[in-house]
């Protein structure tokens, strides 16, 4: 291994400490959901932006409420609802009698973590106003523009079951999330073990274990981590796949696909298996890495035709023919 990476993974092994810090903090309240965690510590890591999918009671807000805790940081939990206006979200200018002029008022996003809990229970105004704080880290009220945190992350919830009176998230809003997490039911082990934990009353205690400036720290440990240009390649031949399926001889999946991966599915692939490879205590990435966080950056970044969804096939489906057909280097 070359020197140079070596020094690199030697300062992974330092700087992870912290890393397993938060995950036995956040284990003290969340029973299994190791994977959620760890994508939720990928997206926090990487700089990128998380909606999670699952059915109500799988303790959403409760990870992201804890996560929050451990980190010392500003969070702000948003109740998306039928009635909410863009200026709920951002803020807005009031008039202030004493001074006789109007001040900005801002809104609940100006903080690290934001929850948008239920996000497609909002019309597509509200949940557009997102659209410039994700991909920009900037709100501009009336003609003020306003800087977000650093470490601005927005974690989204949404429920597969029910549709009744909810808004789907366009295409344009789904892919400025790096990742669509799909939560699983508990195992029947790990129920008990939440019965145990927050049905005695009492709920566990968690500490602080990293401030504002240790994140900083760690996102920059991220992109010093080395990624051979064999794995630059592999990145752009999975999302080239899910365009040009042809190509790779991926003849079976040809007519399933719609749409394809944007290049910024390429580049999210790329810090994310970065981000992945830190996790695992490494200074290099693997081709692993990138499978590890594939399923859930291409998830939602593939539109299926209308016979693929009569077939009753997934994208999760045809993203799996897709890392079997795509040589690993």
């Amino acid at each position: 291994m070359d020197e140079s990476i070596m020094m690199v993974h030697e300062k992974i092994q330092k700087e992870s400490e912290i890393l397993t810090k938060l995950r036995e903090e956040i284990a003290k309240v969340i029973i299994g959901q190791e994977e959620m965690i760890d994508k939720l510590l990928i997206g926090l890591l990487a700089g990128g932006h998380v909606l999670i999918e699952g059915v109500p009671g799988l303790a959403k807000t409760l990870t992201v409420s804890t996560l929050a805790r451990v980190l010392d940081t500003h969070f702000q939990r948003i109740q998306f609802t039928p009635d909410m206006l863009p200026a709920d979200l951002i803020g807005t200018m009031v008039y202030n009698q004493k001074s006789n002029d109007f001040q900005v008022r801002k809104g609940p996003i100006f903080a690290s973590i934001i929850l948008a809990d239920e996000i497609n229970r909002a019309p597509a105004k509200t949940q557009s106003a997102l659209l410039q704080a994700m991909q920009e880290r900037q709100v501009t009220i009336s003609t003020e523009t306003f800087v977000l945190d650093s470490t601005f992350m927005v974690i989204a919830t949404q429920n597969p079951i029910e549709q009744h009176g909810t808004y789907p998230l366009p295409e344009a809003q789904v892919d400025r999330f790096m990742m669509k997490l799909k939560l699983p039911y508990p195992t029947k082990e790990e129920e008990l073990q939440i019965l145990k934990v927050h049905g005695s009353g009492e709920e566990p205690k968690t500490s602080v274990v990293a401030k504002h400036r240790d994140v900083e720290k760690l996102t920059e440990v991220i992109h010093m981590i080395y990624m051979d240009e064999k794995i630059d390649h592999y990145i752009v031949d999975l999302t080239s796949a899910t365009r040009y399926p042809e190509e790779y001889e991926l003849l079976d999946i040809k007519d399933l696909i719609s749409f394809g991966a944007s290049p910024r599915a390429s580049l999210y692939l790329k810090i994310g298996a970065k981000a992945n490879a830190f996790l695992n205590g490494r200074g290099y990435v693997i081709p692993d890495d990138v499978r590890d966080v594939g399923f859930d950056i291409l998830r939602h970044r593939l539109i299926l035709t209308y016979e693929a969804q009569a077939e009753d096939i997934s994208s999760e489906d045809v993203i799996e023919k897709i890392f079997r057909g795509v040589e690993v280097p």
